[in-house]
């Protein structure tokens, strides 16, 4: 177990799990980093899922294929949404998102990952779940598939299936860190969206059961705490706090970089 030092506040915020659009969750990501930067808001936690369904692009991902534009899951568009971070498309369907906006890590990229994901490390070994950290191979610059390959920032099963793709960004001494947690997304949506067989995962029993969301919170939660030797409190927004969120989503409507299909 790590304890990362001159982490401040020791009190973070831990904003209850909650579901709502790309769009949304994108904007609240970067308000709370913004927040966080000028000094308004401590460092925060939070774990959400993505409805609509939605394939999230890395910052500087400028190439995604035509198809997209057009996708489909249960009568309903396939959001497209681009996400303040870098890396790969991600398709969120049968997954779990963490975020984390704090500073006090290191300066060096590559360390600061480490760092980060050491509590989702110790979080899912507490699951039953040993992970270890992916390598990146040749082809990664080349893959718009954020789960098609795994990098040092990745973490990855026994196996070398890859069950969580995390991506950054860094403003200042600020950091966001969000990540995608692969539970049981659908082979068939899958399929559409990347052209590749999904090889299933080989979860532990008690991760098969309806509440396995909960489970997993509650698990990184506690492990969050130990790593990084804060105490979290659980804190919804406030009704002031969601009328920033939802001016940055507008915002963020204009100024968004458009994909080029091809």
């Amino acid at each position: 177990m790590i304890v990362t030092a001159n982490l401040q506040p020791k009190i973070w915020r831990l904003i209850p799990f909650m579901t709502a659009s790309g769009a949304v969750q994108m904007a609240l990501d970067r308000w709370l980093l913004n927040q966080h930067l000028l000094g308004l808001h401590p460092p925060t936690l939070r774990f959400y899922t993505w409805s609509p369904v939605a394939i999230s692009l890395g910052h500087h991902q400028s190439k995604v294929p035509v198809a997209w534009r057009d996708l489909t899951w249960q009568g309903e568009a396939v959001e497209l949404v681009r996400r303040p971070s870098g890396g790969r498309a991600v398709l969120h369907q049968g997954d779990l998102t963490y975020a984390i906006a704090a500073s006090g890590f290191s300066n060096q990229r590559s360390q600061a990952y480490q760092e980060i994901c050491q509590f989702l490390v110790e979080g899912w070994r507490s699951l039953s779940v040993p992970l270890q950290f992916g390598r990146a191979g040749r082809g990664y610059i080349h893959n718009p598939n954020c789960f098609g390959t795994a990098t040092g920032a990745d973490l990855v099963m026994a196996n070398g299936a890859k069950i969580i793709g995390s991506a950054q960004l860094r403003q200042g001494t600020a950091i966001l860190q969000h990540g995608s947690m692969r539970l049981d997304p659908d082979p068939a949506l899958y399929r559409t969206v990347f052209g590749l067989e999904l090889e299933p995962l080989a979860f532990p029993l008690h991760l098969n059961q309806g509440d396995k969301i909960e489970r997993i919170i509650e698990a990184l939660v506690h492990s969050a705490c130990q790593c990084f030797g804060v105490e979290l409190v659980e804190q919804p927004l406030s009704d002031a706090e969601w009328q920033m969120v939802l001016a940055e989503v507008e915002k963020h409507k204009l100024a968004a970089v458009k994909p080029v299909f091809s």
